[in-house]
């Protein structure tokens, strides 16, 4: 058993150019290295091609959905990827790339586990459809997507049926939410623990919360992770910053509380953009996340991953 790192190289899902450079950011930085100095058996699978298309192409598929077809040819290609690896018994690592992504990471995860849990920690609720979007960004719609909301294509990737229950959703630090978004969590089963529910039960008890939650529901956890769910002040590096989010020692707790708990199977790092960071800034506090997280890795087939 390997840990996988798939890298997706998309920014047709945002509305800025840049994140489809984080994946080589974060191999700029070694992030191999230093997976495999916590003696991780690491095999990097490389990039998913993604289509390169000049800005006339943005509405040549919907008049409202930007690079529809781009982004729905790159997911489907990073879904077969994931699912080839995770089947296989390895841990698929996605490193992004805009946050469109997760439609295709949780559609490979969950032909693996069918009653997959996805615990979602975002500034952004990423719970648009088509009528609800105010940009027409796609990385605003994948979690929507994924519990079968929205434009077909994105709904039915990879394969014609919902990627996880509603009730399944754990979702993690929101605080820009569109009234659509809103209203969608109003009327699921979604979790969501919004900033003013971390101000008021501390996150420590958001996490112990939501782990003792997804525990009684769910055969396992795919983890997708924004670096924008943390404040602006600290993340420079990404195309949607947004105040008043988790510190970095919250966001700490949050990923070793996922790692630790024995739940994790896969992971997405995402919306790392270096042509808006400063100086490293938040690229290298995202390898210092990694680091965290994986120094605190536990899962009941944790000794298969490690070498030795």
């Amino acid at each position: 058993m390997a840990l996988h790192i798939i890298g997706m190289p998309i920014s047709y899902g945002a509305s800025k150019k840049g994140s489809n450079l984080g994946p080589d950011k974060f191999r700029e930085l070694k992030v191999e290295d230093l997976l495999r100095e916590m003696n991780f058996d690491v095999c990097d699978l490389g990039n998913i091609e993604v289509a390169e298309v000049n800005d006339d192409h943005i509405y040549r598929c919907d008049q409202k959905l930007k690079f529809y077809d781009v982004v729905v040819d790159a997911n489907t290609k990073l879904a077969f990827k994931v699912y080839d690896s995770i089947s296989s018994g390895n841990f698929p690592l996605v490193l992004g790339g805009d946050h469109s992504l997760g439609i295709g990471s949780i559609a490979g995860v969950s032909k693996q586990y069918k009653n997959l849990g996805v615990v979602w920690i975002d500034a952004h609720g990423d719970l648009n459809t088509r009528e609800t979007s105010e940009t027409g960004n796609i990385h605003g719609m994948p979690l929507a997507a994924s519990i079968g909301k929205g434009p077909d294509k994105l709904v039915n990737l990879f394969e014609h049926r919902i990627k996880v229950k509603d009730e399944n959703v754990v979702h993690i630090a929101g605080r820009d939410l569109d009234p659509g978004e809103v209203a969608l969590i109003d009327n699921s089963k979604i979790n969501a623990f919004k900033m003013d529910k971390v101000y008021e039960y501390g996150i420590e008890k958001v996490m112990e919360e939501s782990i003792s939650y997804l525990k009684e529901r769910v055969d396992a956890v795919h983890v997708s992770f924004d670096i924008d769910s943390i404040d602006s002040s600290y993340v420079p590096g990404t195309g949607t910053p947004v105040r008043n989010g988790l510190t970095i020692e919250e966001a700490k707790k949050v990923l070793i509380a996922l790692a630790s708990s024995g739940l994790m199977v896969s992971l997405d790092l995402v919306e790392l953009n270096p042509e808006l960071d400063d100086n490293n800034k938040t690229a290298d506090l995202y390898i210092e996340l990694i680091r965290c997280i994986f120094e605190n890795y536990s899962s009941n087939i944790n000794n298969q991953l490690m070498l030795g």
